[in-house]
């Protein structure tokens, strides 16, 4: 039996209108700001298909919008987390590997606005060619287009949904403030000794005669982070990988820091402070720091390089496949007639062979500017064209088959970053232009794969409820080009206010791009701690941790936040406990899950707006615009010292693990209720 949409082809329904695509732009740049903020604070990203999905939805209602214009209003407003993805992976690299020696400029608008939009166009060019085979193809079931489909049925027959979302973004935003405005403390560190110098050392030898060596020192401990976002994360992920997570950041700051500030604490001193300072005056916080910076995250680094690999290894059969399938999915659309029907018709190919033939010769002069020689720019936009395409095929091909969520876009990025990097040198392009080339390649190739893994998810979603195929695709150009002029500023605001690399905005995965890209075309990096790392990586493995990638960005990022997500993944334990105590069945805990997700991704999507503002606000201040920073109600004293604070900070955590613990349970529903769409309401 041939595949029926929910609305036939011949139904005349409003669709490609002004309102769905404006609705659509608005969220693509709010659900994409939000996911910069997110990726460059706990480096990763939520999939914004659910979001945009439901809010869409709860505002065409108001208007009464038809499910088609919903679905235009998703695809538009979804694309702007792949462009968010794809350019903090690798923009903030410029700026960290030192390529870009200030980010606050109109050439770096340019420059970062050229390889979003770019590798976004190509995302959608290149799944132009294969959306006919793909989305019809019984081996890709598109776990989470399939759900979002339901979510736009349910919508028809009066969802509410839409509340718990706008219900946790307020609540997101609102409890960030507080924290900004200390009314509760946030952070702590907590400083604690490791031995004492001048009395603490360790006997190189068996007998008392044995030569010793004088050690001790301070480390520093966080406590979780009082962020919405983070808590949001960790409920997502769930206990298992949160846990995996923490125990990256217990590694760091309970081994490796601890171990290293107990030998090296007492040589650190005068390098820091001079000599003849005193233990007593040396900032022990701003130690350790530096300590975790330099040395504990090259080995972070390393590990994360090896699990990268370990990822795209035990995917070698989806992506196999993937390949495989690409390849015939080619085949077949070359050969297939233009299609008459409107479920069936997609942008003139005509139209596409011009836009990609554009798109070559604009990269090769934008890596002309990278690089400073015409045949290093040559080659690089052959990799780009080579890659993007093949790696498009594959992360649609992916996306298909575990869904968005779970697309390594950060590993297959990482492997064509080597392959560039090494033909960078292979024809003598070294040096600064050497890995700013590099990195312009891994961008367009970052952006493209994870637009066109959501390009494709979206249009599979299309094809169940009956969308038009070439005009979701031209909604999604205007999606890309708005979110390519507008992302640079939330990434300016951010780095401005706090700077890439630092333990404020982290930034793992751009660190991570910056270190291989500099260590391999620059010559720099600290190979031994990179190779310790990797060994630490490999280890992972053999002891079967299942993601050795997410114990290395656990190592990559500060305590605090690796905490507060370990918290988050408990309440959502507490949750699943909960359930099985109550003996829920399926569609009770359906549910469940999909109202906890909801109010996570409404944290998450509160405290990234707010963030932003603050991030404005700081950047402004530091710029001399805004004569005044953000005011503190609290700044410490007798009753409201730093501790004082952070108990208000956990008491703030009780409420809001109450909150995803108790309203998801309070909604589950009766036993008799049918299912709801999975994943989410």
């Amino acid at each position: 039996m041939s595949h029926q949409p929910y609305v036939p082809e011949k139904t005349d329904m409003k669709e490609f209108t002004l309102r769905a695509v404006l609705i659509g732009l608005v969220l693509t740049v709010i659900l994409g700001a939000a996911n910069a903020y997110l990726g460059l604070r706990a480096g990763m990203t939520i999939a914004a298909t659910y979001p945009a999905a439901v809010i869409g939805m709860a505002v065409l209602r108001i208007m009464k919008g038809s499910i088609l214009e919903e679905n235009i209003a998703r695809t538009v407003g979804s694309i702007g987390e792949s462009i968010a993805a794809g350019a903090i992976f690798t923009i903030p690299a410029f700026v960290i590997a030192g390529a870009w020696g200030n980010f606050n400029t109109f050439d770096a608008y340019v420059k970062s606005t050229a390889l979003m939009f770019v590798g976004g166009l190509l995302g959608i060019l290149f799944v132009t060619f294969l959306r006919r085979v793909m989305v019809t193809d019984p081996d890709l079931v598109f776990p989470e287009s399939v759900a979002a489909a339901e979510i736009h049925k349910a919508g028809q027959k009066g969802s509410q949904g839409s509340k718990f979302l706008f219900q946790a973004m307020g609540l997101g935003a609102l409890l960030y403030s507080l924290g900004v405005v200390q009314l509760f403390a946030a952070s702590k560190d907590f400083i604690l000794r490791v031995g004492r110098i001048g009395t603490s050392f360790v006997r190189l030898g068996a007998g008392e005669s044995s030569p010793t060596l004088g050690a001790g020192g301070t480390v520093a401990v966080s406590g979780p982070g009082i962020f919405p976002a983070y808590i949001g994360v960790g409920y997502i992920i769930g206990p298992r990988l949160a846990s995996l997570n923490f125990a990256g950041g217990v590694l760091a700051w309970g081994l490796f820091a601890p171990l290293l500030m107990f030998f090296l604490g007492p040589q650190l001193i005068p390098l820091f402070y001079g000599p003849g300072a005193a233990a007593a005056d040396v900032s022990w916080l701003d130690l350790v720091t530096n300590v975790w910076k330099f040395i504990i995250r090259p080995i972070a680094v390393g590990g994360m390089l090896v699990g990268a690999g370990f990822t795209l290894y035990r995917m070698r059969k989806n992506l196999g496949a993937g390949l495989k399938r690409s390849i015939g999915d080619v085949k077949k659309a070359a050969g297939q007639a233009e299609a008459v029907s409107r479920t069936e018709k997609d942008l003139n190919m005509k139209a596409v062979m011009a836009l990609l033939a554009l798109t070559f010769v604009l990269m090769v002069f934008v890596y002309d500017t990278f690089s400073k020689s015409f045949g290093s720019a040559l080659l690089a936009a052959a990799v780009m064209a080579v890659a993007g395409f093949f790696f498009a095929a594959v992360s649609g091909n992916l996306v298909g088959t575990i869904g968005s969520s779970n697309n390594p876009i950060s590993g297959l990025t990482l492997s064509i970053l080597i392959i560039a990097a090494l033909l960078m040198v292979l024809v003598g392009a070294t040096g600064t232009s050497g890995v700013a080339a590099v990195l312009g390649v891994a961008a367009v190739v970052c952006v493209s794969s994870a637009v066109a893994g959501e390009m494709l998810q979206d249009l599979k979603v299309g094809h169940i409820l009956g969308g038009t195929p070439y005009k979701m695709q031209i909604g999604n150009i205007f999606g890309i080009l708005v979110a390519s002029l507008v992302m640079y500023f939330p990434l300016m605001l951010l780095h401005g206010a706090f700077t890439f690399g630092s333990k404020d905005l982290p930034a793992p995965q751009a660190g991570l791009m910056a270190a291989l890209s500099k260590g391999i075309v620059g010559g720099e990096m600290a190979w031994p701690l990179v190779i310790v790392g990797m060994l630490m990586g490999f280890a992972f493995i053999l002891v079967q941790v299942k993601s050795p990638m997410l114990v290395a960005v656990g190592m990559y990022l500060p305590l605090e936040t690796t905490f507060a997500i370990f918290v988050g993944g408990m309440f959502k334990g507490l949750v699943d406990k909960a359930m099985a105590k109550r003996k829920f069945n399926p569609a009770q805990q359906a549910r469940t899950t999909n109202v906890g997700i909801l109010l996570a991704a409404g944290l998450i999507a509160g405290e990234g707006l707010m963030g932003l503002v603050r991030a404005a606000w700081k950047f402004f201040y530091l710029q001399n615009i805004v004569r005044f920073d953000i005011p503190a109600i609290f700044k410490g004293g007798k009753y409201f010292g730093a501790i004082d604070l952070y108990v208000g900070g956990l008491a703030v955590l009780a409420l809001i693990g109450y909150y995803l613990i108790k309203v998801p349970l309070k909604n589950a529903g009766a036993a008799d209720e049918p299912a709801p769409p999975s994943a989410v309401i």
